[in-house]
């Protein structure tokens, strides 16, 4: 819990009315992803919710304003996104930066997921928050030594607690996925699912059991934007070096992406750029003719 966070907590406490309508609209904003994040990985929302109440003040800290960091985590050396240096327990420390806040919650959630100190929370009921609180606490998220007592008071003077209930009691979309999807073939021979309302690609690797990072990997995106769209294809296996049969070529049409056309004729993007002697990551340009083998 960043100095900050801890100076914005007494303040709120103070002013109780203004408290009050800072955490509603906070919660009000970001309770569905709360309860989402809560579905795919089983971290209460309540939690969810409190932290980020706590390590961003209401979303109104520096890190939260600049780096949309609700959650005060810093760089690691597994980090390879973007960064911003903030003093902190020491000066001039590394935090992680994103492009939505949105981010910052998904990254949470794979924060605690993916390291061996908080694995034991998971073994916890997801709606005893009281549990999950201290667990923070004993695995060492933050040094103050009134945290859980604090995540706790912010979950049950502001009902934070209804959010667990309602998103343990809808039937999750990890239960849902495998009786809505039907994985079929492309042109290419490579099996793939249309997203449904309300699928993840971490879901999608549930229902299929396939590995998240494979996933991932199949379909060029990173871990942390895990949210295709409605409608949108999700490979099941990686996508070809290049593309068999047809023109061989796709003129670029407005509202497209080298992302979007890699997906469409299910080629790898790496190999789209390499084949059209383009820079990684370079933007597709409208009219542009791009060879797919």
């Amino acid at each position: 819990m960043s100095k900050v966070s801890k100076l914005l907590w007494i303040l709120l406490t103070v002013l109780p009315s203004v408290a009050f309508a800072q955490y509603d609209a906070y919660v009000q904003r970001y309770k569905d992803i709360a309860m989402r994040e809560m579905n795919d990985y089983g971290i209460p929302a309540s939690i969810t919710l409190a932290q980020g109440i706590l390590e961003s003040g209401v979303g109104k800290s520096d890190l939260a304003v600049k780096a949309n960091n609700h959650f005060g985590i810093k760089c690691h050396n597994d980090w390879n996104g973007e960064k911003v240096y903030h003093d902190d327990d020491k000066k001039y420390e590394c935090f992680r930066k994103y492009n939505r806040p949105e981010d910052s919650f998904i990254d949470h959630s794979l924060f605690l997921k993916n390291r061996a100190r908080y694995s034991f929370l998971f073994e916890l009921d997801k709606t005893d928050y009281k549990a999950w609180a201290k667990g923070l606490k004993q695995a060492g998220y933050a040094t103050d030594p009134n945290y859980a007592k604090r995540l706790i008071t912010l979950i049950e003077e502001n009902n934070l607690h209804q959010y667990d209930l309602m998103s343990y009691s809808t039937p999750s979309q990890e239960a849902q996925t495998p009786a809505k999807q039907q994985a079929v073939k492309n042109a290419q021979g490579l099996k793939f699912v249309y997203v449904q309302k309300g699928e993840s690609y971490y879901t999608i690797a549930k229902a299929h059991k396939i590995p998240f990072s494979s996933i991932c990997s199949y379909n060029d995106v990173d871990r942390k934007t895990r949210q295709p769209q409605e409608g949108e294809i999700v490979y099941l296996q990686r996508k070809k070096k290049e593309v068999k049969g047809g023109a061989g070529i796709h003129v670029i049409q407005a509202g497209e992406s080298m992302h979007s056309i890699s997906q469409q004729y299910g080629i790898q993007l790496i190999k789209l750029y390499d084949l059209n002697n383009m820079a990684y990551n370079q933007k597709a340009t409208v009219g542009k003719r791009l060879k797919l083998r």
